[in-house]
């Protein structure tokens, strides 16, 4: 009868341990944000900021951690820059491409236009 309580009570557990896992607060790159700077300011302990805003010190100091190195970063020009990304480099070749086919386009028309005139005829 002990096995039987304790599986029970395992499996218990479990359903507690998911159902806090699956309503637990997600907090918005804002909400961190504002925390992170409240903590900073330091108008308040950070245990008494935690307290109020639900969440645990380590996680605080999780947030505080990402939020200056990327700061740290950003002020260093360690950043990617944008135009080196797959992206851009795909939507570069794409103009390239277009404008060629508008010079093609372009020069196809002037000979149309010469053809049409007669060979080196004015209009005018």
């Amino acid at each position: 009868m002990n096995k039987k309580s304790e599986t029970s009570k395992d499996a218990a557990d479990k359903l507690v341990k998911g159902i806090k896992r699956k309503t637990r607060k997600q907090y918005s790159a804002e909400e961190k944000i504002r925390i992170v700077l409240a903590g900073l300011r330091g108008e308040e302990s950070i245990a008494a900021l935690c307290r109020r805003e639900g969440i645990s010190e380590s996680l605080y100091y999780t947030w505080s951690k990402e939020f200056l190195e990327a700061g740290k970063q950003r002020l260093a020009g360690d950043t990617a820059r944008q135009a080196t990304s797959p992206e851009v480099k795909e939507l570069r070749s794409e103009a390239t491409a277009l404008k060629e086919v508008v010079a093609d386009l372009t020069l196809e028309n002037r000979l149309l236009k010469k053809s049409m005139l007669g060979d080196g005829e004015c209009e005018a």
